[in-house]
């Protein structure tokens, strides 16, 4: 099979013929059909974040294939399904998180893409237990950017306790952006768009947003504020700036939700304000296999749209560049 490798942090990834894996007893065999490209897989190919994967690696956590071999202990799955392999790879089951259903913080977890290897192959095993069934007439590469760009805005809008006639700010309208402006209408907010791109925001209005801002242009916060603030702010840029406008644009009891993941791993939080103002800051990590499972049936239902372009996967490292220079509308999926 053809499969990207990262050899290391400071090379372009390789394109390696390798032998189709063997699933374990409770894993699974899938034939990609698609795999969506995550900025995620970029910090990991680059050795960004502090916890680096392990050399070398296959990324890729957005993978949608034909389940071809099962494990003997395999019951959650047959050959023939559909399937998606989201970023959560690997969770034990039986902490106090799992059985909780907070299967997201389980501390023995492994992740797609990072330490486990990943969908950009054209094949990948995983965990039968992880893995969730694409509903039927969903197309694979629909489905891909929803296993984690839609599944991890899905579950930052859950966790907000977003209310209907409420008013939510997205700041950052993208891979994560675009479904995140389209989940907070489903929960029936108005919404506000903000991006420093006019096609990103002109995208937004296409999906409904009530209100649009370009924060290269306009002050955000005072734009924000003029029309009443906002309840929630769902952060997907890695700014500390846009951190701190988020933060700023929020009316008293606001929800500032973190998604996105600076660098420098950090941001400047007015504790007076804070909690004269009764705000809540809240962590919000990807969502389990039952967030999953609930996005793709909204999806399959027609109630949300993806904004997708497709590339080979020979072209990786193109990719890879045409998303850190900005230039594409939403997400790329790699068509296998």
């Amino acid at each position: 099979m053809r499969a990207t490798i990262v050899t290391a942090f400071d090379k372009p990834l390789e394109i390696r013929d390798l032998p189709v894996p063997t699933p374990a007893a409770d894993q699974v065999l899938v034939r990609i059909e698609a795999s969506g490209l995550c900025h995620t897989d970029i910090h990991a190919a680059h050795g960004d974040w502090p916890i680096k994967p392990t050399l070398p690696f296959t990324p890729g956590h957005e993978g949608v294939g034909i389940v071809e071999q099962a494990g003997a202990a395999v019951t959650e799955h047959a050959v023939g399904d559909r399937v998606a392999i989201p970023w959560l790879g690997y969770a034990c089951g039986t902490c106090d998180y799992c059985v909780s259903g907070r299967e997201t913080l389980c501390q023995a977890q492994k992740n797609t893409g990072y330490g486990i290897d990943g969908a950009h192959a054209e094949y990948a095993v995983a965990y039968a237990r992880q893995v969730v069934k694409v509903p039927d007439g969903v197309n694979p590469l629909e489905a891909a950017p929803l296993a984690c760009a839609g599944v991890t805005t899905y579950k930052a809008v859950k966790v907000s306790g977003l209310r209907p006639a409420e008013r939510a700010a997205v700041f950052g309208i993208g891979g994560l952006g675009h479904l995140a402006l389209q989940y907070t209408q489903i929960f029936g907010a108005e919404t506000i768009a903000v991006d420093i791109t006019d096609d990103k925001l002109h995208l937004a209005t296409e999906l409904g947003a009530t209100h649009t801002i370009n924060a290269a242009t306009a002050d955000p916060v005072a734009e924000i504020q003029a029309l009443g603030g906002a309840d929630v702010a769902v952060v997907l840029a890695a700014s500390p700036r846009v951190l701190e406008q988020a933060y700023a644009s929020l009316r008293r009891g606001g929800r500032l939700i973190l998604v996105s993941l600076p660098k420098d791993n950090s941001i400047n939080l007015p504790i007076f304000e804070t909690v004269l103002g009764g705000i809540s800051v809240i962590g919000s990590i990807v969502g389990t296999r039952a967030d999953l499972a609930e996005v793709f049936r909204l999806h399959a239902a027609g109630r949300t749209k993806v904004i997708y372009e497709t590339r080979k996967l020979d072209d990786i490292n193109q990719a890879f560049d045409e998303v850190l220079a900005g230039r594409v509308a939403a997400r790329l999926v790699f068509d296998f």
